[in-house]
């Protein structure tokens, strides 16, 4: 699925597993500031870069199963990048 996904697709939904996760850092947004990490999720057919804000920071860690429901595609800096709004859903369900 990951290897279909373009810039502009909505209602995302796509399951996978976080091969990496980067430390979270600061930026200020129109909205304040807010805490933002990035992630690689990868599945059968490639990878993409997982935008983690907030709480959802904390609920993935490297090595989780995660599924994810409602997310959106953009693209920045000529990398796609997989974002889940607050009405979308990141469900984690690790395999060990």
């Amino acid at each position: 699925m990951i290897s279909k996904l373009i810039p502009g697709m909505a209602n995302v939904n796509l399951a996978g597993k976080i091969v990496s996760k980067d430390d979270k850092r600061s930026v200020n947004t129109k909205y304040g500031k807010s805490q933002v990490c990035d992630a690689i999720l990868r599945d059968d057919t490639g990878e993409i870069k997982l935008t983690l804000w907030g709480e959802q920071i904390s609920k993935v860690r490297e090595g989780d199963e995660v599924s994810i429901s409602g997310a959106y595609i953009t693209e920045f800096q000529g990398e796609l990048q997989l974002n889940v709004p607050k009405k979308g859903l990141l469900e984690v369900g690790i395999k060990e």
